[in-house]
């Protein structure tokens, strides 16, 4: 989130995935051709992906990978989080997470939006490019958008037009869909850090809860090859 542009996390714990420089150190040695023998789970996030003020081991995509290796799923993780980050800077990275194959595409973008007070309809667009970029790239990819909610503080019109944007850009879109990624922890003293906005350890556990409802029966699947509806769009995902 915004608070966090000029920080960075604690590294004195391992990490429990894969950072996205090492994602592409790795593909560098190995080439990008040859297939790897696991499928990768891209989070593109802002500073709660990064770990902000927590060990990254502690931040909810290391806890989802611990998870995800307990029920041997063939996934690894690339946490792609940066504090400070918008949607709009998530649409500049894209081209280069790209360089190599996502699987799947966790985003967890727009946070940042909301405390700058930038208007809903850009948040919208910058998502929907996001999702266009890695459908370009690999129509297969499965995408889920993890949803936002700002403090009534704002203002109510604008909370509202805010929190509006990603179930309306997972419905035209065909996404998964993630609620309210902070669900039970925003606002909450014993869940979050002092500055009230970046989640503590116990409230990463419970945004690894929230993401891991929509994102565990999404992986025990199989991916399904890409129909189109008679629209000429993709079907929309079960919720």
């Amino acid at each position: 989130m915004e608070h966090s542009i000029e920080h960075k996390p604690k590294l004195t714990a391992k990490a429990a995935c894969l950072p996205v420089f090492l994602l592409f150190l790795l593909a560098a040695t190995c080439g990008f051709g040859s297939e790897p023998a696991r499928k990768t789970i891209v989070v593109l996030g802002d500073s709660i992906a990064s770990g902000y003020g927590v060990d990254l081991g502690e931040a909810f995509p290391g806890l989802l990978q611990e998870r995800i290796d307990r029920k041997n799923l063939p996934y690894e993780i690339v946490n792609a989080g940066v504090s400070g980050d918008t949607t709009a800077s998530g649409v500049r990275r894209m081209p280069w997470l790209l360089r190599r194959k996502m699987d799947v595409l966790l985003i967890e973008l727009g946070g940042n939006d909301g405390l700058r007070g930038i208007a809903p309809e850009e948040t919208r667009s910058n998502l929907e490019k996001i999702i266009d970029l890695a459908r370009e790239k690999n129509p297969a990819v499965r995408i889920v958008l993890a949803g936002m909610q700002m403090p009534q503080n704002m203002g109510e019109d604008y909370t509202s037009k805010f929190r509006d944007v990603f179930p309306t850009v997972a419905k035209e879109k065909k996404t998964h869909l993630i609620p309210f990624v902070l669900e039970g922890i925003g606002g909450k003293a014993e869940f979050n850090q002092e500055d009230r906005i970046h989640p503590n350890p116990a409230g990463h556990r419970i945004v690894a809860d929230n993401i891991w409802v929509v994102l565990e029966p999404m992986l025990e699947e199989p991916a399904k090859p890409q129909q189109r509806d008679g629209d000429g769009k993709r079907p929309q995902p079960p919720r």
